[in-house]
């Protein structure tokens, strides 16, 4: 279950999404390409990243696993995404 700050992060990027068809699919690409290979065959059957990976990238980019990044760092991680892969 996701907690307050994490529902806040989604929300605020949701948000951003909306407002900007290029963040939105800088962060739909970014999010595609984080997908656990073979999610389709384990329940809850969603392409999201495994919980370490995660957890991994969290620590190296904020010193805590627990963290939660906010949206401006998640947008601009996207976007920078993007220009190095030239999508």
């Amino acid at each position: 279950m996701l907690n307050r700050a994490w529902l806040g992060l989604l929300l605020g990027l949701a948000y951003r999404a909306l407002l900007d068809p290029r963040v939105a699919r800088d962060l739909l690409s970014m999010c595609w390409s984080f997908r656990a290979l073979g999610w389709y065959r384990r329940p809850p059957y969603l392409p999201v990243p495994p919980a370490s990976y995660l957890r991994w990238r969290l620590h190296t980019a904020y010193g805590d696993e627990r963290e939660v990044p906010p949206a401006d760092d998640v947008v601009q991680f996207a976007r920078w995404r993007r220009r190095l892969l030239r999508q």
